[in-house]
């Protein structure tokens, strides 16, 4: 395999995590019966622009359905996350009625409901059918279509160039990541800027987060890989700022080459800390196989020791790094019983590979579980307060990652 933007055969594997089906092609009953297709789950790093990288097996059609089941609304947390960044982002860059913003991978208008309640023109772009289809539903007019030069040609033509882009937690979705950025550069006003979102590399080896490796996920992006490949582009990175999301992620400000934005102090400040942590040295990489083998081990020594003491342990999110953990671990129902997800197109489906049923938040509480393992473990305090009428017949929560935790 070479790198998908350098093109450097890559020989440096990060992470193996064995072999497990698309995390977000949830079941229905009928396909129990069915044959599942699995594919390898590896990550590489590149040597020589150092982006970190899954092995292609499946092609984006088939990772990103016209069913596509994740709802950025579902999540309360996310929403206040959207919210707060319009607010900013308004009156940082003086958006008003004149202004153009596009944002792609606009799920379900999560965030483009708050552009339309100020007034400021907007358009959506986002593949998957039945997020745009509730996207629309609030009112916001969504383009059909996966990002890039093609589409960013249309777009320039039909919709003039963009004051603001905003790309959260797509660039690492993206299989053509030349293509996409490309697409930026093309739609970009002349003094625009791109915000881009997504969770940083640096964390994700710190704190061992194999869980949000999963084949939808192409790239793992560090500040380093992408000021890279914007260049390449002919866009720079202005300013950047830590997020609590996901984890721990960036933000990123970026702009056209010759834009008369000026480079804010955080990007060489980020720059260092990336370089001092090591993110481009080899070493940094080496040993996460077996820190990612003792999470296993030790969520698999937990879930076996409740079954053997007759305890009832159930879990809370259907999201992708749940089902990364689970299949990993070769966990099913007999150890964990069901899986409770308040997106009601999750509700009544299974989880693909280890088919544990997918149930409504209440019917989990109707069952009175003795452990609650929270699978989306970056909205553990929101799910806590949700699910804190556990507490009431003495029942806990659990967490695998970055260590066992159980409170």
């Amino acid at each position: 395999m070479k790198c998908r933007h350098c093109s450097t055969e890559l020989t440096d594997t990060f992470v193996d995590l064995g072999f497990s089906p698309p995390s977000n092609a949830y079941l229905r009953r009928e396909d129990l019966v069915r044959p599942e297709t699995y594919y390898p789950l590896r990550v590489m790093v590149c040597r020589s622009c150092w982006l970190v990288q899954t092995e292609d097996y499946a092609h984006h059609e088939q990772l990103f359905a016209t069913d596509y089941a994740y709802f950025s609304s579902t999540s309360t947390t996310w929403l206040a996350h959207a919210a707060g960044y319009v607010e900013m982002i308004v009156g940082r860059l003086g958006l008003d009625g004149g202004s153009k913003v596009v944002e792609l991978a606009a799920n379900d208008g999560y965030l483009l409901q708050y552009m339309q309640q100020r007034g400021i023109p907007n358009l959506g772009v986002e593949p998957t059918r039945s997020t745009a289809d509730a996207a629309r539903a609030k009112g916001i007019r969504v383009v059909e279509e996966f990002f890039g030069v093609g589409l960013a040609r249309k777009l320039l033509e039909s919709e003039g160039p963009a004051d603001l882009m905003i790309a959260n937690n797509v660039l690492a979705h993206v299989p053509d990541i030349n293509d996409f950025l490309g697409g930026i550069a093309l739609l970009l006003a002349p003094d625009g800027t791109v915000t881009i979102e997504f969770p940083h590399l640096l964390n994700l080896v710190r704190f061992a987060q194999f869980d949000t490796i999963y084949h939808e996920h192409f790239s793992y992006l560090a500040l380093g890989s992408v000021e890279t490949m914007m260049r390449a582009q002919g866009l720079r990175v202005y300013d950047v700022e830590e997020l609590p999301t996901h984890g721990g992620s960036l933000r990123i400000y970026a702009c056209r080459e010759d834009a008369a934005l000026a480079l804010q102090p955080a990007v060489e400040a980020m720059r260092k800390r990336e370089q001092d942590f090591g993110l481009q040295d080899m070493r940094t990489y080496q040993g996460f196989q077996a820190r990612a083998e003792t999470i296993k081990v030790d969520f698999l020594s937990f879930l076996l020791e409740q079954k053997r003491l007759g305890k009832k342990v159930m879990a809370y999110g259907a999201a992708a790094k749940g089902n990364t953990l689970m299949n990993y671990s070769g966990v099913h129902a007999d150890l964990v019983s069901l899986v409770a997800d308040a997106a009601t197109s999750k509700q009544s489906k299974y989880m693909p590979g280890s088919h544990v049923p997918i149930v409504s938040p209440e019917t989990l509480i109707a069952e009175k579980p003795d452990f609650v393992v929270i699978l989306p473990w970056n909205l553990k305090d929101e799910v806590e307060e949700q699910l804190s009428c556990i507490r009431g017949w003495g029942g806990k929560f659990a967490a695998a990652v970055p260590a066992l935790l159980v409170w």
